[in-house]
């Protein structure tokens, strides 16, 4: 890693930059980086546009080049070279705020069963206020382990700071599920395994959204969403969901597409199916009460309307 001051936040904590054909647009998003004054690790996922060239222009970067592109698990890599107890993973089209990091690496060091925390996401100029941030800000899961903060079971990837040696207990992310939903494999993983993880609104990123590289991800982030349905819950809860996930979709190439990879991968859901125990499954099952009221309904499945609180009549 290049040599560079740092400052004993910097001994806590380093960024972990995830980024892919955005030679255009990354320097901003650099700048606004590197005033944080933290180590940075940027993984470039293969890009053939040039990425790498640009990240290497930063001598205060440690830049690791993959020759392909391998999606959410590039973020693995990064972890593995950070020399730091906690990381912030950053995708390369947001940035954090400075002044609650050293909140956040207290957190973890009061709390050696907290994991992950979430940051609060301010999405465009406008700074709004993202929808799934608003969504967990309002969790209905009760606090535990007096922890502040609102309980989550689930992230998103690109506004999180993690415990470093818990991502990597439970395996960082997998290749399989390459990117779009890809955190929900990993949260069932820390949440069974006893981790904590925490939505924290004074925690802050910035989201600058790119319509690049979405090409597929609708699709891709269903069959995620199906895939870690079969391979975490009980049949009955997982068959709801698919249900539900199945109706709630826009009916079009992306969704035929999403269903027939899902059916590529029930090889290996079978293979290494491992249902969770029963009071995770309730916690989970509280939080698909809630999107089901939360959402139009647009089904009607022998009688069961989204919001029920009871399974439907199989």
């Amino acid at each position: 890693m290049p040599d560079q001051p740092v400052d004993r936040l910097g001994q806590r904590i380093s960024v972990v930059l995830l980024t892919y054909n955005c030679a255009h647009r990354i320097e901003p998003i650099l700048d606004r980086l590197g005033k944080l004054d933290l180590p940075l690790i940027a993984v470039d996922n293969g890009s053939a546009d040039g990425t790498a060239d640009v990240l290497a222009k930063r001598p205060e970067i440690e830049v690791i080049r993959l020759s392909r592109n391998i999606g959410a698990a590039g973020r693995n890599v990064g972890a593995d070279s950070a020399r730091t107890p906690y990381v912030l993973f950053c995708d390369d089209d947001g940035w954090y705020e400075q002044e609650a990091l050293e909140g956040v690496c207290d957190l973890f060091d009061a709390h050696p069963e907290l994991a992950l925390v979430n940051a609060r996401i301010a999405v465009g100029a406008e700074e709004e206020l993202d929808p799934i941030s608003a969504e967990m800000a309002d969790s209905p899961l009760p606090a535990s382990h007096d922890l502040p903060g609102t309980t989550l079971l689930g992230f998103m990837a690109g506004a999180v700071a993690v415990r470093r040696s818990a991502y990597q207990e439970a395996g960082g992310y997998d290749h399989r599920f390459f990117i779009g939903g890809e955190e929900e494999t990993l949260a069932v993983k820390l949440a069974r395994a006893g981790w904590q993880m925490r939505y924290l609104p004074e925690f802050v990123m910035h989201h600058e959204p790119s319509l690049a590289n979405a090409l597929g991800l609708r699709a891709m982030g269903m069959r995620n969403t199906l895939v870690n349905t079969w391979l975490h819950r009980p049949w009955r809860s997982a068959l709801r969901w698919t249900v539900f996930t199945l109706a709630d979709n826009p009916k079009n190439a992306d969704w035929l597409r999403a269903i027939a990879w899902t059916l590529r991968a029930l090889p290996w859901i079978v293979r290494e199916r491992d249902p969770m125990d029963a009071e995770l499954d309730a916690q989970l099952t509280v939080l698909d009460r809630r999107r089901f009221a939360n959402r139009r309904p647009v089904f009607t499945y022998r009688g069961w309307q989204p919001g029920d609180p009871l399974r439907p009549q199989m």
